[in-house]
């Protein structure tokens, strides 16, 4: 079963077009959602909640209408917004049980699961602490223990690692690897920086400017190209010269060469050019398209994917 479907979804607020006849069909797993600041992420994740009606267009979550089952979509899904709006008087604990309770659950089964699940996310000895005193990264914690801890099919988490520092980043993109493939609960998780994807999505939507850019399984954006990156001790010049006295098709970058191995024989012309020349082989290894190629227009940047 599709886990979203959208068809020529479109949203505007008055002259500004923020989703634009978006038709997408996403699967169960881990799903990043790709776009700039602006792209209409936000937008996006509104409506399919049933929060914001569509201007036009259609789209369904878990099989569920969004313009007309908003209560019954999110019983089944967690949110996790982009913005602050944690109460700063108020414990982690109170917190997640309120949202447990409001999500249907007994006061009992609310408070087993809101310390169930403040243990998953890490903030377990600081659950009664009142919110206004803990750092960015709890904060956002808490705001991922409220999206799962009715136990949803699907979350939605919104920049999720938004004003983190680099090791709370890391913390993040490891609990939303768990939450797919420890808990399997299925997740859309946006953001603006494309290699945090790369590390926890298996599929990715890109939109730019609420249109579709693309949508496809994460490996196949990051697929190895035919370049390899050579780094050698000694002469980069002489080795370029060589390369390209060979006929083979080479890029002097500073201390690298990027040469285009179009079948399994230049990795053998490579590797008689330094021993040939008395070089050091450093590293050899096979470069990959990044996400970032994606948004670039340049049919002559090196390893380009185009959509």
């Amino acid at each position: 079963m599709s886990l979203i479907q959208t068809e020529v979804l479109t949203k505007r607020f008055g002259p500004v077009t923020a989703v634009d006849e978006l038709t997408v069909d996403v699967s169960p797993g881990v799903t990043g959602l790709v776009g700039a600041n602006g792209a209409g992420k936000s937008t996006l994740l509104k409506i399919l909640l049933g929060l914001v009606p569509a201007t036009e267009g259609r789209a369904r979550v878990l099989g569920l209408d969004v313009a007309s089952d908003g209560p019954a979509i999110r019983e089944r899904v967690g949110y996790m917004p982009e913005h602050d709006c944690l109460p700063p008087d108020v414990s982690a604990t109170e917190f997640v049980v309120h949202m447990a309770r409001m999500s249907g659950l007994p006061t009992t089964a609310a408070r087993e699961r809101a310390a169930d699940i403040l243990r998953h996310v890490g903030l377990y000895e600081e659950r009664y602490r009142p919110m206004g005193g803990y750092s960015t990264g709890m904060r956002q914690r808490v705001k991922l223990a409220q999206a799962l801890v009715h136990d949803p099919s699907l979350v939605l988490l919104d920049e999720p690692t938004n004003g983190l520092d680099p090791a709370g980043r890391d913390d993040m993109l490891e609990l939303i690897r768990r939450i797919g493939t420890e808990f399997g609960i299925s997740v859309i998780v946006t953001s603006h920086l494309l290699g945090e994807l790369e590390r926890v999505c298996s599929a990715i939507v890109v939109i730019d400017g609420g249109r579709l850019l693309r949508h496809s399984a994460t490996a196949s954006v990051t697929a190895q190209t035919p370049v390899v990156t050579v780094e050698v001790d000694g002469d980069h010049a002489a080795l370029h010269a060589w390369l390209s006295g060979a006929g083979i098709a080479v890029e002097l970058d500073g201390r690298l060469l990027h040469v285009d191995v179009g079948d399994d024989a230049a990795y053998d012309v490579v590797r008689d050019a330094v021993t040939d020349l008395g070089l050091g082989l450093v590293r050899m290894e096979r470069e990959r398209h990044r996400m970032i190629e994606m948004f670039t227009d340049d049919p002559a940047r090196r390893g380009g994917a185009h959509v």
